[in-house]
C-alpha cells in the first residue's frame, strides 16, 4: 500500500479549486441546546411517547453524541427509542413520515441514570452521529417506550444539541 493524502468534500469545495464553492450554512452553523423535562402523569401503555422538544423550522442538524438524558423509567427491561413526528419537508412541501425510532432504537434504560445518545441507528452513524432535518414548520422529537409501560411518576430530563442552519 501507498501513503495517501486526501481531502474531505468540504475542504475541496473551499480550498481545492478556484474560485471556491460556497458550502452554505451547514458549514457555519451555530450550536444550540434544547432542554426538556417530563414527569409522567398516569400510566402509559407500551408505545406511549413523550414529546421532548420541537426543533425550529428550516435546516437543523441534530448532534446525538453531544445530547444526553436522565431516564428513570422504572419498569424492568425498559428501552427508549428516539425519533420524530411527521413533518412537512422544506424542500418540496411533501409530508415526511413519523419515525419513532429513527434516531435511537432500543436504548437500554433498565436502570435509572444519565444516558448519552451515542448509539444511534446505522443511518445516523453514517453521518457522524448527526441527523439533518429540513422542515417548514419544525420537527417534534419523540421519546418512546416500545416494549413496556411507562409508570406514573417516571422521569425524563435532558437536552438535545443542534445547529440551526437557516431556512
Amino acid at each position: 500500500m501507498a501513503v495517501t493524502n486526501q481531502n474531505s468534500t468540504q475542504w475541496d469545495a473551499l480550498h481545492g479549486s478556484s474560485p471556491s464553492t460556497v458550502l452554505g450554512p451547514d458549514y457555519n452553523g451555530v450550536l444550540r441546546v434544547a432542554y426538556f423535562e417530563h414527569d409522567q402523569d398516569g400510566a402509559g401503555d407500551a408505545t406511549s411517547d413523550v414529546k421532548t422538544v420541537k426543533l425550529p423550522p428550516g435546516r437543523v442538524r441534530l448532534f446525538l453524541p453531544s445530547s444526553y438524558a436522565y431516564v428513570n423509567w422504572t419498569t424492568s427491561s425498559a428501552t427508549l427509542d428516539l425519533g420524530w413526528d411527521a413533518y412537512v419537508s422544506l424542500l418540496d412541501g411533501s409530508e415526511v413520515a413519523a419515525d419513532p425510532n429513527g434516531l435511537v432504537d432500543g436504548l437500554d434504560v433498565d436502570a435509572a441514570g444519565i444516558f448519552n445518545f451515542t448509539a444511534p441507528v446505522a443511518a445516523i452513524l453514517a453521518t457522524g452521529g448527526t441527523k439533518l432535518f429540513e422542515s417548514r414548520q419544525g420537527v417534534t422529537i419523540l421519546a418512546t417506550t416500545q416494549d413496556v409501560a411507562i409508570v406514573s411518576g417516571n422521569d425524563l430530563a435532558g437536552y438535545l444539541v443542534y445547529s440551526y442552519l437557516g431556512s
